[in-house]
Formats: C-alpha cells, sequence, structure tokens
C-alpha cells in the first residue's frame, strides 16, 4: 500500500519528480545527463545535448509543479468516491481552472480495458442523470431523451469492465457490443429489445426479465450492477452533477478504479500519464 508517508518520502520537491519521470521512461544518452535547475530538462555532459522528459506526457507545457501534478495523481488513485475540481483546488492551491484541467488530463489516461472481450460477458445500461421523473416518454429518442445512458460491457473472468456513454437505446448497442465483445461468447443481459439480434452475429445469448427476479442461476447481470451502484454514488454524492460531454471521462475514471481495486493504482496510474492516451472507441462509433 503506497501511503502519503511513503509520497512525501519519494518525491519531496520537483526534482525528484523529474528524476521518477526520467526513470521511467528510460531516458539515455552517450554521457552522464545533468538537471537543470530553472527548467524540467535534463543535459548530456558529452554532447550536450538537451532532452525535455515532459515531452509527450499530460505535464507537457504545464507551468504547475510536478510535485503538484503527482500529488493530485495520488488523490485520484487513493480515493474511492473520486475528487472534484473544488477540493483539488484547495488542496493544491491553485485556481479552480488550473484544478478542473488537471483532473480532467488525469482522467484521460484513465482508461478501461482496450483488448475486446471474450468467454462469459455481462452486459447492461443505465441512465445517469436526474430523477427518473425526467426520463423522456419515447426512450428511443436521442432528440427527446433527457437522460443520458451508459452501456457496461464486463468480463465475469477477470472481473474488467467497461463502460460506454452510448447516444440511444437502438439497434446502435448492437454495434458497440460487436467492437468490444468477440464473436462466440456468452453474454447475459436484461431483455432490452436492442439486445435480441445479437445471436445471428454469432454469440450464444442468455437473457433474464428484470421485472420479476434478477438471478436464475448462472443468468445474471449482478457483477454490472455493482458497478453501476459505485458510479451513480460517485457522480451523486461527490460530483454533483455530469455533463454529458464529460460523461465518458468520468465513467472511465470510476471504471479504472473498479477493475485495479486490488493493486497499487498510483504507479500504474503514474505509468500510463507518461503515454499517449488510446483510443477509446473506432472513429465510425464516436458521437458528440
Amino acid at each position: 500500500m503506497f501511503t502519503f508517508k511513503d509520497f512525501l518520502s519519494k518525491y519531496p520537491d520537483d526534482k525528484a519528480c523529474l528524476r521518477d519521470i526520467v526513470r521511467r521512461k528510460g531516458l539515455r544518452c552517450c554521457g552522464k545527463l545533468y538537471y537543470l535547475k530553472k527548467r524540467p530538462v535534463v543535459l548530456c555532459s558529452k554532447c550536450k545535448k538537451q532532452y525535455s522528459p515532459l515531452v509527450g506526457t499530460i505535464f507537457e507545457r504545464s507551468t504547475t509543479p510536478l510535485t503538484s501534478w503527482f500529488y493530485a495523481i495520488y488523490l485520484m488513485t487513493s480515493t474511492k468516491h473520486g475528487v472534484p475540481a473544488a477540493e483539488l483546488q484547495r488542496q493544491l492551491g491553485v485556481t479552480y481552472k488550473c484544478a478542473w484541467r488537471i483532473g480532467h488530463k488525469i482522467r484521460e489516461v484513465m482508461m478501461p480495458p482496450v483488448e475486446r472481450f471474450r468467454g462469459k460477458v455481462e452486459i447492461d445500461e443505465t441512465f445517469v442523470g436526474g430523477k427518473s421523473a425526467n426520463r423522456a416518454s419515447k426512450w428511443y429518442s436521442r432528440a427527446k431523451q433527457k437522460k443520458q445512458i451508459v452501456l457496461g460491457i464486463m468480463s465475469r473472468d477477470d472481473k474488467q469492465i467497461k463502460p460506454i456513454h452510448v447516444p440511444n437505446l437502438s439497434w446502435t448497442l448492437t454495434n458497440f457490443i460487436r467492437t468490444q465483445v468477440k464473436p462466440f461468447s456468452t453474454l447475459f443481459t436484461d431483455q432490452l429489445l436492442s439486445y435480441k439480434s445479437l445471436p445471428k452475429f454469432g454469440y450464444r445469448h442468455y437473457s433474464i426479465n428484470h421485472k420479476y427476479r434478477f438471478v436464475k442461476g448462472n443468468v445474471h447481470t449482478q457483477n454490472v450492477e455493482n458497478f453501476w451502484s459505485h458510479l451513480k454514488r460517485g457522480i451523486t454524492g461527490v460530483y454533483r452533477s455530469v455533463s454529458s460531454k464529460h460523461l465518458q471521462a468520468y465513467a472511465n475514471e470510476f471504471a479504472y478504479r473498479y477493475n485495479h481495486r486490488d493493486k497499487d493504482m498510483f504507479p500504474l496510474l503514474l505509468k500510463n500519464c507518461l503515454e499517449k492516451p488510446q483510443e477509446e472507441l473506432p472513429p465510425d462509433l464516436r458521437f458528440d
């Protein structure tokens, strides 16, 4: 467990943070590397070439101290319910605009699994935002939909989940599922009509009617329902409200913590911060 005491001892200043970034990126040259005092740049002792270890990371072109970035990453990984921008503002001593940017930059690298699921997979959907009374009468119409829809795909083998912000509950759900789940997998869903066509694409499909029961032997979506409780309570209790534009980013944040709940998340997330964020969905399936 990476405690706050460990964090203070390992990252006491910006130079220690920069040294750790250089070590993680494996930056080398023909000679010994020296650190400049006024800039986050290293200098080779032989060829006198300068390198910027922050290029290609979320810290690039940021004037915020590295210790503030690292502490924000620590806060995002040490809590189970998320950290709002106002809390980052108080903890880091920066402006709200800067805290908001730091939080969203970190969420960009908190990506769910990229590989396609296989084997036994649970699929469920939920409505996020507002009260149930605000749900539009025509649930299939995107133009009249007042609540946002999130599709959850979870593997039963390793309990890894991937949430996807979808535009509606029509046949487009099948396209999203086909891009995330390999054929010949076993799918467990509820009896939403949009799932009826899944067997046509090579899936073994089992469904359960949530109107009468939630578990029938091995057929259930309880694991995804567990994640929905984390997501909704976190948004309602911590962030209060989330716009549809950034809903996918917040869903990824909760999914990242859920998928790495038994691991030390700080070094894993710090490693992601040094790499280019991966694409969430194919371009033909992304929407505004």
